[in-house]
């Protein structure tokens, strides 16, 4: 392979910043921090051995899938299908296909763990969730380090996270929310990588260029095949297939990645660079992209599209097309009146719930969402005192989401006054999955949804600590100080993690205890 010559690396330098060179110590020390993170979620991931709050529709639906290819409706001769079934009886299911407002995707997650280690083992309910969970550390501290060009701040985003508490219980817990979490930070990482792998062929192709004698700036620089950025499709593609709310991360991702397209142009000096980066990166990114998300949500309804008893898999045969529409095959027209059911009867979720809450205290942890509950008495579950509590509560490291709220202040101003391309990513990724919500605040909704941008929250704490510590070149004493600021402020996370563990994790613990970490009202 040709070695850049000094004119690429410059560019290189001015698209991307400064080199990274210490890989492996990256890898070693991101990965360890991964290892103990992974540890955490999986120890005694498998208890308690009950179905925990939504896990009773898709722990279930897991294994419809496995049986049948479709969620199965449950049998209408058994009066209560969480006890038998947690008790080793998994044919609680009739034949008929079940009505349900989620794809496929998310579920035939879960029930990878099911078919690995039996569907009657609590522990191959949660192995999906409790994997994607530790790998998603691994994910944050590589592509914080990436984005930061700071081994050291790569760590910090992977400790943050590993010991974030509403991270922490999702990963334990078998929801859809971690799933699509996964996704949509799998995607976001393909794309970073994408910009940094894009960025140095233009540098390079641009100097090439130039060392032939032609002129970069009126022509348009080809940029080829574009392997991350197709990887971040199929990934987005798993997340809409997971829950639909992950489309509003392709509409912004989308953006984002043809935005960074539009500056690198400008930055090596093209004319047309707005012509160049919209009509053709911009085209070209929304129809590759777009191929690849509509064919791999349409894969995992597989299932049911070779099925004959899913639900409202036949609705096309007894409702004829329009002629306009009578190309479209029967399959696919079912599949389209069946997401309209779904659409409809998601929208109508009104109906109140004890722990439903508003996004405008999502941020502030204002109503944490209580998974499991027991109230133990003496003498049982290992009760040693009057009364107990056995709780999971989801509630975020209350430290982290509160400083992350000032965090993204100082991201937005950031953004918008210095062009920081790394606090407009964080800015955008959070809002994607935080601002939807506002429009649906007639509906049934909760603060466990915050989990999927909960990864943006990290990284806007740890620029936010980036800027704490100081610039490479400042000086001793700065760094210094810098540096026993954050690390004060991670060490606190972590205590403030190992402080509510109790609460995260089932563990029985004397009532009084747990109302000390019940810090306000709404939070019981």
């Amino acid at each position: 392979m040709t070695p850049p010559t000094d004119l690429a690396l410059r560019l290189r330098e001015r698209l991307l910043g400064r080199p990274l060179t210490d890989t492996l110590r990256a890898w070693l020390l991101i990965g360890l921090v991964t290892v103990v993170g992974g540890v955490l979620r999986f120890w005694d991931v498998g208890r308690p051995h009950e179905l925990i709050f939504d896990e009773t529709y898709y722990v279930k639906d897991g294994v419809g899938l496995l049986k049948g290819g479709v969620e199965l409706t449950p049998k209408s001769s058994i009066t209560s299908h969480d006890v038998p079934f947690t008790n080793g009886t998994t044919d609680v299911f009739g034949t008929a296909g079940n009505f349900v407002v989620h794809p496929p995707l998310g579920k035939w997650c879960i029930a990878l763990g099911e078919m690995i280690f039996g569907p009657t083992s609590s522990f191959g309910w949660r192995f999906t969730v409790a994997l994607m969970g530790t790998l998603s550390i691994l994910m944050i501290g590589l592509v914080a380090r990436r984005m930061f060009r700071s081994t050291l701040l790569g760590v910090v985003a992977a400790i943050l996270l590993a010991t974030e508490g509403h991270h922490f219980v999702h990963s334990r817990t078998s929801l859809l929310d971690m799933i699509l979490s996964f996704w949509v930070l799998a995607a976001f990482c393909a794309l970073v990588a994408d910009r940094e792998h894009s960025r140095r062929r233009l540098a390079d192709r641009a100097a090439a260029l130039v060392a032939q004698g032609r002129d970069v700036t009126y022509g348009r620089i080809g940029l080829g095949i574009r392997p991350w950025r197709l990887v971040a499709a199929l990934c987005l593609g798993l997340a809409i297939g997971t829950k639909w709310s992950g489309g509003f991360y392709f509409a912004a991702f989308g953006l984002l990645t043809v935005a960074w397209d539009l500056s690198a142009r400008r930055a090596i000096g093209e004319v047309n660079w707005a012509r160049n980066g919209i009509l053709v990166d911009g085209v070209t990114a929304f129809f590759s992209m777009t191929t690849i998300i509509v064919s791999t949500y349409l894969a995992g309804w597989t299932g049911w599209l070779r099925s004959d008893n899913g639900y409202g898999r036949h609705w096309a045969d007894t409702h004829p097309a329009d002629p306009l529409w009578s190309w479209v095959p029967g399959a696919l027209r079912s599949l389209l009146h069946y997401h309209q059911d779904m659409f409809t009867s998601a929208r109508s979720i009104t109906a109140s719930h004890p722990y439903m809450s508003n996004p405008w205290s999502w941020l502030l942890q204002g109503r944490p969402t209580s998974f499991y509950w027991q109230n133990p008495k003496r003498g049982e579950q290992g009760c040693t005192v009057d009364s107990c509590a056995k709780a999971i509560t989801s509630v975020g490291t209350p430290l982290l989401w509160w400083t992350a709220v000032a965090a993204l202040v100082v991201l937005l101003v950031m953004w918008l006054l210095r062009r920081d391309w790394r606090a407009g990513a964080i800015v955008v990724s959070v809002a994607a999955g935080y601002l939807p919500w506002f429009m649906y605040q007639d509906r049934t909704i909760f603060t466990f949804y915050a989990v999927v941008f909960v990864p943006y929250l990290v990284l806007a704490v740890t620029y936010l600590l980036g800027l704490v510590i100081g610039r490479p070149d400042a000086s001793d004493a700065r760094r210094r100080t810098g540096l026993t600021v954050a690390g004060t402020f991670v060490a606190l996370c972590v205590a403030c993690f190992v402080f509510f563990w109790p609460v995260y994790t089932a563990q029985v613990i004397p009532y009084a205890d747990w109302q000390i970490r019940m810090w306000f009202p709404s939070w019981i």
